[in-house]
């Protein structure tokens, strides 16, 4: 292999199966803070343990090792499709060794591809940078439970009673996680976007996932209702897998785009307690 396909591979396997120190402290605390015997303190533990066997025995974290997202910030002199190469030859041989389930079906034949490569398999956001910048590539692994609970409004909504506002948000957030349940695989992350079109919704939440359990948003408007949307998420008390509890969410991020006059999207992507990703400068 050359020196870009083994970094790319190296980072595909780290991201399979080494959950970030950030996300398992926070599980952690999520753990300590529930009711001794209960359920979802035990699925909590149950969790931890199997985190820390991933890491020992490089296995993978959960069976559904999901969709490849990679975002990429790529300084002048790395080439899209050098890139795309050699990140395609890295996850094949991921998916060779049992790193990366099979997990790339042809939609209209439903015939597996059996290396996780196909039409839009993996997925690239490619950012370019400017002279001096280093690459940075961002890999995020999102499985299908997670994504399957994503949802994006359109505002205003009169069901909700959510208007154009800040207020309306957090109407949208609440109504996401609650419909959610535990089949996000609780307690998750939640990527928030307001604004944008409805393609460019879902990828400013991409980007969110980015940020490190804590990390608050630089607009003070949006971090307080980060941290309200947190305590109010946890007061809805569906827990550790839908069993009930005091942590539904480990995590809110609220990002905004510009958007048209017309339009007025909130996109809501969960991620699960599983939230695989790392990145690496090249």
């Amino acid at each position: 292999m050359n020196s870009l396909q083994e970094k790319l591979f190296d980072l595909v396997a780290r991201a399979a199966t080494d959950l970030p120190e950030d996300v398992e402290s926070a599980i952690r605390r999520a753990r300590d803070g529930e009711e001794p015997g209960s359920s979802s303190r035990g699925a909590l533990e149950t969790i931890l343990q199997n985190a820390a066997l991933a890491r020992r025995n490089k296995a993978p974290i959960c069976q559904d090792t999901g969709m490849l997202n990679f975002l990429v910030e790529a300084a002048p002199e790395l080439d899209y499709f050098t890139f795309k190469t050699a990140a395609e030859n890295a996850i094949a041989r991921a998916t060779e060794l049992g790193v990366l389930r099979q997990n790339c079906v042809e939609t209209l034949s439903g015939r597996n591809t059996g290396n996780n490569l196909g039409y839009g398999c993996p997925n690239i956001h490619w950012q370019p940078q400017s002279n001096g910048s280093k690459s940075r590539v961002s890999l995020i692994l999102k499985g299908g439970g997670s994504e399957n609970v994503g949802i994006q409004y359109s505002l205003p909504d009169s069901k909700l009673g959510a208007g154009r506002d800040l207020e309306g948000v957090r109407r949208c957030v609440l109504d996401a996680v609650w419909q959610a349940q535990g089949k996000g695989c609780a307690p998750g992350v939640l990527a928030v976007c307001i604004g944008a079109d409805r393609g460019g919704g879902y990828e400013e939440c991409k980007k969110l996932l980015l940020r490190k359990i804590g990390e608050r948003s630089e607009q003070p408007e949006l971090a307080a209702l980060e941290l309200r949307l947190i305590e109010e998420c946890n007061a809805l008390g569906i827990g550790c897998m839908g069993f009930g509890g005091k942590t539904t969410v480990l995590e809110v991020f609220l990002g905004a785009r510009c958007r048209l006059p017309a339009s007025y999207f909130v996109t809501v992507t969960y991620m699960c307690w599983c939230c695989r990703r790392h990145s690496i400068e090249l």
